[in-house]
């Protein structure tokens, strides 16, 4: 099911606090209605496997963005995190709408990926313990 997103603590890095939210993808979208249709055809697809957050650009901006005000406060990040927050801060401005899906496993990643890759998408980032990867 397509749910709206509210940032939980357990998504944010214990160091430097930056979005990172281990054992979820997200995909950025250039609209809405793309967004929408491969979040639908995700919750069908992932069933009780896959909780599925829609994130609007606002959404992106309030909440996500300033998870890098202290991402390389005191010594600067040697991760990609504050990076890819920054990525995602400049899709929102130009419009982007981000889906945040959990993928606990390979298995999950790859049906999400079948799904994601019939629609046109921006990036793709999938959060695993100390590491962000490219899908």
């Amino acid at each position: 099911m397509l749910t709206s997103f509210s940032l939980d603590p357990s998504m944010v890095s214990t160091l430097g606090g930056t979005f990172y939210p281990t054992g979820y993808s997200m995909v950025m979208f250039p609209d809405e209605a793309s967004a929408v249709a491969a979040g639908r055809e995700l919750s069908a697809g992932l069933g009780e496997s896959g909780d599925i957050f829609l994130l609007t650009p606002a959404t992106i901006l309030s909440q996500i963005t300033p998870t890098v005000a202290d991402a390389d406060d005191p010594l600067p990040s040697a991760g990609t995190e504050g990076a890819t927050v920054r990525a995602y801060t400049k899709l929102a401005r130009q419009g982007h709408h981000g889906l945040l899906v959990k993928t606990p496993d390979e298995a999950t990643v790859e049906k999400m990926m079948d799904v994601v890759r019939r629609f046109p998408y921006a990036m793709a980032q999938r959060y695993r313990a100390l590491v962000i990867e490219d899908l």
